[in-house]
């Protein structure tokens, strides 16, 4: 189980809003984490976190050794920002509207979303995420961002063909948000090289949970 950092992240530095739009969490829940770390204690299941980062950096660290080391990886969140890390032996399990879990590979993804999960971080950084605050580039929604990425190979290969975009509206917006966008991307960015404190993956085995 990995959890955020409980204090501001490097990405706050890197832009003061981020997260800013977000309604603080309700007192009643923000209780209950520490129970929920105590059941977790209790069960043996490993618990991460990093002062200073997100627990999706941390899951995407972990994804990716996971991933050298050729061991199979299920990432169990609906953020849709971790599909970016999905591929080959890494998949993901997301929550849908029933609350039951479905399976993501990158053909999953690219049936729901219309492009593979190497395309995850140029869509967000075009459209923003309003769930954290990411600008992304302004006038630009999910519809203009998906033909913009049918056409172009990603977020740079727009910028270096811009001259290339048309209507002449669009390519003013995706010049006046040229700023925005590349913010956005270093904020959707995934740090791999996050600290988790782990030596060796076996380190995490929760193949014995203690229910007693």
């Amino acid at each position: 189980a990995v959890f955020d950092s409980r204090g501001p992240t490097f990405r706050h530095r890197m832009y003061e809003e981020y997260k800013a739009t977000r309604q603080k969490t309700p007192e009643d829940l923000h209780a209950q984490v520490p129970l929920v770390e105590e059941i977790l204690a209790a069960l043996k299941l490993p618990m991460l976190r990093a002062e200073g980062y997100e627990a999706d950096d941390l899951i995407a660290t972990l994804a990716r050794r996971a991933a050298r080391e050729g061991r199979e990886c299920w990432i169990v969140s609906g953020d849709k920002d971790l599909l970016q890390l999905v591929g080959g032996s890494v998949k993901a399990l997301r929550p849908d509207s029933s609350f039951a879990y479905k399976p993501y590979g990158s053909e999953e993804v690219a049936a729901e979303w219309g492009f593979g999960p190497e395309r995850i971080l140029d869509y967000l950084s075009l459209t923003g995420d309003a769930s954290d605050n990411v600008p992304g580039v302004a006038g630009i929604g999910d519809k203009t961002a998906l033909k913009l990425l049918s056409r172009f190979a990603g977020l740079e290969d727009i910028y270096a063909r811009l001259g290339e975009v048309e209507p002449e509206s669009l390519r003013r917006k995706l010049e006046a948000g040229r700023d925005s966008a590349l913010l956005s991307r270093r904020l959707i960015t995934l740090d791999e090289q996050a600290p988790t404190g782990i030596a060796d993956l076996e380190e995490l085995n929760v193949a014995a949970l203690d229910r007693s």
